[in-house]
């Protein structure tokens, strides 16, 4: 009787966790208005943009955007989605700011750890400075 008991709850847990959704626990999801908003602050913080009119724009031309890439676009569409963006940021920004937001070095990737950690059987050569002072 344990045993029938054992295996039935086995198996309605397991029919249970079948049953949910797959949890991608990589990225949270964001709301379009979300995206929209964290890349207009980030944009306005990069850039210095004090005016609200622009901003309350440049928002705008983000939620747009965000909303269409919900759709799920193929790697055209997206490429396309790009260059529009870029080309409303240019009519939107100013000459100066718009060569800044095109120059503006990418966030580098975190290094993982232990990244810098030299290996044991790589040999170091020493620097100049160091060698003077051994003599």
């Amino acid at each position: 009787m344990k045993r029938i008991f054992s295996f039935l709850l086995a198996a309605l847990l397991a029919g249970g966790m079948m049953a949910q959704e797959p949890v991608d626990s990589s990225r949270p999801q964001r709301t379009p208005e979300e995206e929209a908003l964290k890349q207009t602050m980030r944009l306005v913080r990069e850039l210095k943009i004090r005016d609200s009119l622009r901003i309350d724009t440049i928002y705008k031309m983000h939620l747009k955007y965000a909303r269409f890439r919900q759709k799920g676009l193929t790697r055209a569409e997206n490429m396309e989605r790009m260059q529009s963006i870029y080309a409303e940021l240019k009519v939107l920004l100013t000459p100066e700011e718009f060569e800044r937001f095109m120059n503006h070095p990418a966030e580098q990737p975190r290094r993982p750890r232990g990244a810098n950690v030299i290996a044991p059987n790589k040999q170091v050569k020493p620097t100049d400075s160091q060698q003077a002072t051994q003599q």
